[in-house]
């Protein structure tokens, strides 16, 4: 059964770097997808999603991490992502959010590293966590593949292509709160995909489904090439062809400020690769939710429980 509403965020560090987009089943079983816009605060935007489809299913793609690496889980005696949420920033876990300051600071309890550039290394968290290597600090999903290089580890906090500040918020402010918030038979509580289940199953029972969904993987899924910076309007506008043809060929009508915005390459203004990369999302859980992409389903208990998974990544591609 498809969701009534499938929603993506280009989720960033700063309130002006998380932006929202959707698309809205019509009462002709087609999409419609609707410009993006700011997220807004994360504690409420879970409720806010539920009230543009008070029934029905809803897939909400976020661009940040969910779930751990595996090295990383066994040293620390997790073994279920989902059930452990709910529990970070309190108990054992109190200070888990805490960014460490220093390399001494750095704990299985407190993994992110480093709250200010400054002499910090990566070696850093590898000999304080335990590990032999970066790649041990990477989920399977996150290491690279033909398509594009490897993801930033998640507990690495500084750079362009760090995504442990985005998790921090994305955990703490919204999912994890949400899960200690609403019971499980709530319509806002958020079911997280592959975690609490197969994603047809979630869906046809009329839940809110989150899943991680990056752009980055998107870009070859939807036939965009990339021919420069994503962060020039020209570059964007370019790969708007690209955007454009999916939309038509997956039946997916587009709000007239979309459209505008697609072949404009969204705009001049600072931020514009935000609102490119939330598009892309959505086209992206669009494409599985239309069955023009398999969803990745991971028969693999511990990527089910433990290490999560990309939607619509091909499952063998990693090493």
């Amino acid at each position: 059964m498809r969701p009534v509403l499938v929603a993506h965020a280009d989720w960033g560090s700063s309130a002006a770097r998380r932006r929202l987009t959707y698309a809205l089943r019509q009462s002709d079983g087609r999409f419609t997808a609707y410009a993006p816009g700011s997220a807004g605060d994360p504690h409420t935007l879970l409720a806010r999603l539920r009230a543009l489809a008070p029934e029905g299913g809803i897939l909400f793609g976020v661009d940040f991490p969910l779930g751990l690496p595996l090295r990383y889980a066994n040293v620390a005696g997790i073994t279920d992502f989902a059930a452990l949420l709910p529990e970070l920033g309190s108990g054992r876990w109190m200070h888990f959010y805490d960014v460490a300051t220093q390399p001494c600071e750095i704990s299985i309890e407190r993994p992110f590293y480093p709250l200010r550039p400054g002499g910090a290394r990566q070696a850093h968290l590898i000999q304080a966590l335990g590990m032999k290597t970066i790649d041990e600090l990477r989920r399977r999903c996150d290491l690279a593949s033909a398509a594009r290089r490897a993801a930033a580890p998640i507990f690495w906090t500084l750079g362009a292509q760090q995504v442990g500040k985005a998790a921090i918020v994305g955990w703490r402010d919204m999912l994890g709160a949400a899960r200690r918030a609403y019971a499980r038979d709530d319509a806002r509580f958020p079911w997280l995909w592959p975690f609490d289940g197969r994603l047809d199953d979630l869906l046809a029972s009329g839940r809110l489904v989150v899943a991680e969904v990056y752009p980055g993987e998107c870009y070859h899924h939807l036939g965009i090439m990339l021919r420069g910076s994503k962060r020039v309007q020209a570059t964007r506008a370019a790969a708007g062809a690209a955007l454009l043809a999916w939309a038509n060929a997956a039946g997916v009508a587009l709000e007239p400020a979309l459209c505008h915005a697609i072949s404009n390459g969204f705009g001049d203004a600072p931020g514009g690769d935000d609102d490119f990369d939330a598009t892309v999302g959505l086209f992206g859980a669009l494409n599985v939710v239309l069955g023009r992409r398999a969803a990745g389903e991971p028969e693999d208990g511990v990527i089910r429980r433990v290490e999560g998974w990309i939607l619509g990544l091909g499952l063998g591609v990693r090493g």
